[in-house]
């Protein structure tokens, strides 16, 4: 009887919430499965089940890759993600690091000054982000992204590692401070080898913020073949008052696959930095 009054308490306090909360994150992505391989004829009959797919079809899919720029996008993204990240986490490094395990003057109001930075609105900042980047002529370039994106994900990465950093002992740095590395050599050789879960996490932040940003990319890429997947989908699948929601939902299924992929390898080490970068900041 106890044993069995336990497994109830059990399925009642963890599985029931874990599968109602499991069933809220896949149910957007079940339904973007659904709506895909729905022909039209079923897809906008509503006297059908919605979440049943009688007829199931890949039509919506070959059309995405045929009659759209949707590799294009792919590729476009692909490489802004990866650039942006890469130009994050290198400055996130330079800027966290110092704020962390340096003691200078006005650590504290610089730190609490990143972490104030990534709060500021995206609508706050894009005009003067746009004035900036048509004076340069970077408009319709993939690079005027790639420079105006580190502007949201530099202050989060940063605020991440500081966090990471302090969970290093400063005895390992003293250490090899008097066997005579320098500070670089410190830094490079023994600190950041120990922080490899922290770069992850933010990385993999930076990479999925900046494969799924909307706002820049739509003001500073006006042209299809530099377009990003989120914009290129909304101005080329919505044309006026008309939807192509199969394709729509292939795009969106598509361009989320990436990001799934990369959580599912490191989720561990993502889960890790979070928590000891979230402890210790």
């Amino acid at each position: 009887m106890i044993g069995h009054r336990g497994s109830n308490s059990r399925m009642l306090s963890l599985w029931l919430p874990l599968g109602f909360f499991v069933l809220m994150a896949l149910g957007p992505f079940y339904w973007m499965l659904i709506t895909s391989l729905k022909p039209n004829a079923e897809l906008y009959n509503t006297r059908m089940m919605p979440l049943v797919v009688h007829h199931p079809t890949l039509k919506h899919y070959v059309d995405l890759l045929t009659e759209t720029s949707f590799l294009t996008w792919t590729y476009n993204t692909t490489v802004v993600a990866v650039l942006s990240t890469a130009i994050s986490l290198v400055l996130g490094i330079m800027l966290a690091y110092p704020l962390a395990r340096m003691r200078f003057a006005g650590a504290g109001l610089i730190a609490a000054t990143v972490a104030a930075t990534y709060l500021v609105p995206q609508p706050f900042l894009f005009i003067p982000l746009a004035d900036i980047i048509n004076n340069l002529g970077l408009s319709d370039t993939l690079t005027s992204v790639i420079l105006t994106y580190p502007t949201m994900l530099i202050p989060f990465c940063a605020w991440l590692l500081i966090g990471y950093f302090k969970t290093v002992p400063r005895e390992l740095e003293e250490a090899a401070r008097i066997d005579g590395a320098s500070r670089w050599q410190t830094m490079v050789r023994v600190v950041l080898p120990l922080c490899i879960p922290g770069f992850i996490s933010a990385g993999i932040f930076a990479f999925t913020l900046s494969q799924n940003e909307f706002l820049y990319a739509l003001i500073f890429l006006n042209k299809t073949d530099v377009r990003t997947v989120p914009v290129g989908a909304i101005a080329e699948l919505i044309r006026g008052d008309v939807f192509y929601w199969g394709q729509l939902m292939a795009a969106a299924l598509l361009g989320s696959l990436p990001v799934a992929f990369l959580y599912s390898f490191f989720v561990e080490h993502y889960v890790a930095g979070l928590t000891a970068g979230s402890v210790k900041a």
